[in-house]
């Protein structure tokens, strides 16, 4: 922590006033994310270049400061909770699309980046961004490699590590690391970036990353239908994959999910049923229309209760619209919602769902259960009345959570897909991972950031 008010105004000093804010307000609202962890910093630093970022990392390393970087806190972990206190620095106000070339098949962009934006930028000139986390609208890029990010349409083209080619990255001590390019393939040492893609920014902090893009398909269409059960939709999905399709996502929600959308959008929005499939097919026109015939014949076999094809990207985004809002219609519900992207591998889909049911029979709470079928990221949300203020139910969900984790690896799966540890996971890091393996990164940590200074308080602590 920032040991005496003369380091504050050092920081003033350093970067100018416009870049340091030190009121109550701001210094809440740069504590957390949106999971329930919130702790404030001391000051709050808003970059705008990576020569400010260095300095203030190489102030910060000689005084041994904690800075804990944020993008638009739309974390899911805890991950950039200033726990430690310090600095919290914000990455928002670095924002810049630098470049789009069609010619190289690249976007070259500042952290603070809003995803949504980029794609829209890169869609108008015929050119394809994939990842696309349920909040595209709000999350940031940078925030998108700290936790290298999925959604829906990783399970065709991949997470954000896929289509990171370069990095800016400035190190604990001030040091700017660039890394990789603009090419496509490079095999020229280790791999840095996959180094830092995922690592919560307790590494470094990264200030420009250059994207691979892709020709963007001409056509999309979706299909969404609606399951007396959940095992039911499981089980179609299975069946898409033993039919040779590929879809770009591929998606299922549960009965109590479907019933807190009602509750928050309307009834007339949701179709009827206690489970919910959505399947997105993308490439040539020709190819789409031909799929989803067959698709559709696949699905209706399985003799859900309703069926509904949509081939305009209007009507596509309104069926999407829906599985965007699942989480919001959750917390609409009043109840704290914890939110578990674990993996299972595929086989275990159905094994899965029927797990979350039985830890709601068993600990009294609801579970809700969605996310991306095709590729096992499940997204268990055990939804708890007074969470943050009874410490009798924190313990109760807790013990489930055991339960939940324990069989997931049990079963070869893992515990985080693509929030990442934060600190909401911290607990069962451990689990998780063999005495190798937590032994290799504390050393990765301590060669890269010996003063522990970059986002303390997390999984490796």
């Amino acid at each position: 922590m920032i040991k005496s008010k003369s380091a504050a105004d050092e920081v003033r000093s350093l970067l100018g006033d416009a870049a340091v804010a030190d009121d109550a307000e701001t210094l809440a609202a740069h504590g957390g994310d949106k999971w329930f962890a919130n702790h404030a910093p001391q000051v709050v630093v808003f970059a705008e270049s990576t020569d400010q970022v260095s300095k203030l990392l190489q102030f910060a390393s000689e005084h041994e400061i904690p800075v804990t970087a944020r993008g638009a806190g739309y974390g899911y972990v805890g991950g950039c909770v200033p726990m430690h206190g310090g600095i919290a620095l914000s990455l928002a106000r670095m924002n810049r699309i630098k470049d789009i070339s069609f010619a190289d098949a690249v976007a070259v962009v500042e952290p603070g980046v809003i995803t949504g934006e980029l794609q829209a930028q890169a869609r108008a000139q015929k050119l394809f961004y994939p990842p696309d986390p349920a909040s595209l609208k709000e999350c940031s890029i940078g925030g998108n490699v700290a936790t290298n990010a999925g959604g829906p349409r990783c399970l065709k083209y991949g997470v954000t590590r896929n289509y990171v080619i370069g990095l800016e990255v400035v190190l604990a001590n001030g040091d700017v690391l660039r890394t990789g390019g603009r090419v496509h393939k490079n095999k020229t040492g280790f791999d840095l970036i996959g180094l830092f893609v995922g690592s919560e920014g307790m590494l470094g902090v990264v200030t420009e990353v250059t994207l691979k893009l892709i020709p963007l398909p001409p056509a999309r269409a979706t299909l969404a239908a609606a399951f007396d059960k959940m095992s039911a939709a499981a089980a179609t999905v299975q069946q898409i994959f033993a039919e040779g399709f590929l879809p770009s996502s591929l998606e299922i929600a549960d009965h109590f999910t479907l019933e807190a959308a009602r509750r928050d959008l309307g009834a007339e929005i949701v179709a009827p049923g206690h489970a919910h499939l959505l399947v997105d097919l993308d490439g040539q026109a020709e190819t789409v229309r031909l799929e989803m015939e067959k698709l559709r014949e696949l699905v209706a076999a399985k003799k859900p209760k309703s069926i509904e094809v949509a081939t305009v990207e209007s009507d596509s985004e309104r069926l999407w619209s829906l599985r965007r809002e699942f989480s919001n219609s959750l917390r609409a519900t009043g109840l704290t919602k914890l939110n578990q992207d674990i993996v299972v591998p595929r086989g275990r889909l159905v094994d899965v769902v029927e797990f979350a049911e039985s830890l709601q029979q068993k600990h009294g709470f609801p579970v809700a259960a969605f996310g991306h079928a095709g590729d096992g990221n499940i997204h268990v949300n055990i939804m708890a009345a007074r969470y943050s203020q009874d410490a009798t139910v924190r313990e109760k969900v807790e013990r489930a959570l055991d339960e939940l984790f324990a069989q997931v690896l049990a079963w070869g799966g893992v515990i985080t897909g693509e929030h990442g540890i934060g600190l909401a996971k911290k607990r069962w890091w451990p689990q998780a991972t063999s005495d190798v393996s937590r032994h290799l990164h504390r050393r990765l940590k301590d060669a890269l950031d010996p003063h522990g200074i970059l986002n303390p308080g997390k999984f490796l602590d």
